[in-house]
């Protein structure tokens, strides 16, 4: 038998399936990881590879102007003002998860300076109880708001708005005649943005535990995708992103605990790292976090699916109304006490400049929480630079309004290749 009657006797061979590029599992190594990264970027999905690119763009120009920029005394600065927004910020990214807006989260700050002001210097309320209901005072706020919205059906822009101007009205009237009650020395608010740990070992712990438990979140997810067949990091590229967190954590803590210019690890930065953490862990690795997502995605599609819209919502608000009290602490601490104008001018702006800038989607369904700490540090750079080149505020905001304005048009801009590439 001949070979053209082999083959003619011989089945047909079936051939491959088409594979969706979508599905495409890259290859293990770092050439597979940089097929990968390089098809995310032409598909549209930039991640915090603009604001990452941002901020090496603004340190290196501000060390050229001014080689006091990355001293130890200016990143300790950015550091301790940045906690009080970047916290507000976190509440702001899980509302616009939800594809929704928070207006009232600077006056929901005042209130919670207010109410803990009141409470603990003119009527003597123990610290610690005033601080935890104040706090509480702002997730019974945003319960309101949540359930104006998601029970009544009022727009949440609407809701928030009408909240922005009726408890300033209310923060207004409990500061009384006086308009300010001045934080008491040794307070424990005082303490938020006062309070460093002079100890060295304080800041390598910080910045040891940080890396570990970045390598250890790794490892796992990875064992758990392999256990689910799933496709996973490989060892190479886990050591990789462990080794360069480490680099950037252990500078930043050196740097921190140099003797000339700081004063070691500030209270402030470690408060918000913790807020940062545990608001990650819920989104990213609880069903309720999943439930943001899909209620922002698509929210008839998430309540068909049997998820509670209106649970979420409201929950959302009342978070984000809780981490708005909390971050109004911080200002009354760095501000000396509450008054009547706290939160005012340009709080709100920059807190939800601060979320867009770092990453969330202003269209909900994507984002992450990781977005308030890289925005405000993007936003409290450039003021510091400024501030150190001695440029006037009005400067500051035109460059902060640009930013803003670019960080949207590159989230506008990559929905739309998503959408092209036929990844949304």
């Amino acid at each position: 038998m001949n070979e053209q009657q082999t083959a003619e006797a011989t089945p047909e061979t079936p051939q491959p399936a088409a594979v969706d590029p979508r599905l495409l599992v890259r290859q293990r190594g770092f050439a597979g990881y940089f097929g990968e990264f390089v098809r995310r970027i032409r598909g549209g999905e930039l991640g915090s590879l603009p604001v990452v690119v941002g901020l090496v763009i603004i340190a290196v120009v501000f060390q050229l102007k001014n080689s006091s920029f990355l001293s130890a005394g200016s990143l300790a600065n950015i550091g301790v003002y940045t906690s009080g927004l970047g916290i507000m910020a976190v509440g702001i990214v899980f509302v616009l998860l939800l594809g929704e807006i928070d207006l009232s989260v600077g006056s929901v700050a005042g209130v919670g300076a207010a109410v803990w002001a009141v409470l603990s210097v003119t009527h003597g309320v123990n610290d610690w109880l005033a601080v935890l209901i104040a706090i509480a005072a702002g997730a019974v706020i945003g319960v309101l708001h949540g359930f104006f919205f998601a029970k009544i059906g009022v727009p949440a822009f609407v809701v928030t708005l009408a909240g922005f101007l009726g408890w300033s009205g209310l923060q207004i009237w409990m500061m009384g005649k006086e308009g300010s009650i001045n934080t008491p020395s040794g307070s424990l608010v005082e303490n938020l943005t006062g309070y460093y740990f002079a100890d060295k070992a304080a800041a390598y712990g910080l910045a040891l535990i940080a890396v570990l438990a970045y390598a250890g979140s790794l490892l796992l997810d990875s064992r758990r995708r392999r256990a689910a067949t799933l496709p996973s990091r490989p060892l190479s590229e886990i050591l990789l992103r462990t080794g360069v967190v480490a680099v950037i954590a252990f500078a930043v803590a050196y740097v921190l605990n140099e003797p000339s210019g700081a004063r070691g690890l500030p209270l402030a930065l470690v408060l918000f790292l913790g807020v940062l953490v545990v608001a990650d862990f819920v989104v990213r690795r609880t069903g309720y976090g999943r439930q943001i997502f899909a209620v922002g995605g698509n929210a008839e599609a998430a309540r068909r699916a049997g998820i509670n819209v209106n649970r979420v919502r409201i929950t959302v608000f009342a978070i984000s109304g809780m981490l708005a009290a909390f971050g109004g602490l911080f200002i009354a601490s760095l501000s000396g006490g509450a008054t009547k104008n706290l939160g005012s001018g340009n709080t709100l702006m920059n807190v939800i400049a601060a979320a867009v800038i770092g990453g969330t989607s202003l269209f909900g369904g994507r984002g992450k929480i990781w977005s308030a700490l890289l925005g405000m540090l993007v936003i409290q750079s450039i003021q510091q630079g400024l501030n150190l080149l001695g440029m006037a505020s009005e400067i500051q905001y035109m460059i902060t309004g640009a930013v803003l304005l670019a960080a949207v048009v590159i989230d506008s801009v990559s929905r739309r290749t998503q959408k092209t590439a036929g990844r949304t």
